[in-house]
């Protein structure tokens, strides 16, 4: 007798739960992957961010500024922030009355007349319109007469001789001494200072900085730096604007660069900003993205070995 294979009969009730069940796994291997899904895209997202975040910080960093004086102030009395001075004075000869001991700076819009920052401004474009650099920073000195021309400097009294009279004046040089004094005695009033125990160093010069590349090491002006390391003669630092900041020139602001923030001057026509020169004041000057810059870096020094006379029209 042949036996016969017989099939293997399914409960109808176990194959509706293995049906179930069946679809719990699939649900839950979905959600699986959709969790997973979503944690990846979390993690995608939060390291986007924190790149974001570390991007703006070290491109913006140095933006994060504090502004002593805007250009739209026009202060009635000199704004002071006085720091604490530097061992750098200790590495030089003391000169008692004069050798800084309170240290800071200084914003006054009340040194010079509008008036007569215009004339010195007219002074620096003739001189200037001379020559100039192949950069973007060109120098007046008319103390040395150094002047930029091209890639290098010349005596601007020796190049141009006596023609030399037909761009500059008696009056123009009477007014430059008289400006670079009344700065002197600002100067000595603000940090306590004998004024006749200061002497005005090198160099001293007018400056026009506009957005031309740098073109030799003369013209990369925008690097952080201490005076009394770079130049060792000063003492005092002094800077007269000449044009106004967002309206002539972008970019180009001054900034005390110092441990926890920055801290910028806006320049406006006529302003005077100075400060001690040791690295309590580590500065630098912003690039200028736009228009031209015209100011006067004005030097002095204790020492009256590195004491410069006053310019005189040959």
């Amino acid at each position: 007798m042949t036996m016969q294979r017989r099939g293997i009969i399914k409960n109808p009730e176990n194959s509706a739960i293995e049906k179930k069940i069946k679809r719990g796994n699939a649900q839950r291997q979905a959600s699986s992957g959709r969790s997973k899904a979503a944690m990846l895209l979390l993690l995608l997202l939060l390291i986007t961010v924190t790149g974001l975040v570390s991007w703006m910080y070290f491109t913006w960093t140095d933006d994060f500024t504090h502004t002593l004086v805007s250009r739209g102030e026009i202060l009635t009395q000199p704004r002071v922030f006085m720091v604490d001075c530097s061992e750098d004075y200790k590495k030089y000869k003391h000169f008692p009355g004069c050798t800084p001991t309170k240290c800071g700076r200084a914003i006054s819009d009340n040194v010079v007349t509008l008036e007569e920052a215009q004339r010195l401004r007219r002074l620096a474009e003739r001189g200037l319109s001379l020559a100039g650099s192949d950069g973007g920073a060109s120098i007046l000195d008319l103390h040395s007469g150094a002047l930029s021309m091209g890639k290098q400097f010349v005596n601007v009294y020796r190049y141009f001789k006596d023609d030399i009279r037909d761009v500059f004046t008696e009056e123009d040089f009477e007014l430059y001494r008289d400006i670079r004094g009344r700065i002197q005695n600002a100067i000595a009033e603000i940090f306590g200072l004998d004024s006749t125990q200061m002497y005005l160093t090198k160099p001293t010069f007018f400056s026009r900085i506009n957005s031309t590349s740098a073109k030799t090491t003369h013209d990369e002006y925008w690097h952080p730096h201490i005076d009394k390391e770079t130049y060792g003669s000063f003492d005092y630092t002094s800077l007269l604007y000449l044009s106004d900041y967002g309206l002539e020139f972008g970019g180009g602001r001054f900034v005390f660069m110092d441990p926890n923030t920055n801290r910028t001057v806006e320049p406006l026509t006529g302003r005077v900003s100075f400060f001690s020169s040791g690295s309590e004041n580590l500065h630098r000057v912003e690039k200028v993205a736009w228009g031209t810059r015209y100011a006067i870096t004005v030097s002095y020094t204790c020492d009256p070995d590195y004491a410069i006379d006053n310019p005189s029209l040959p």
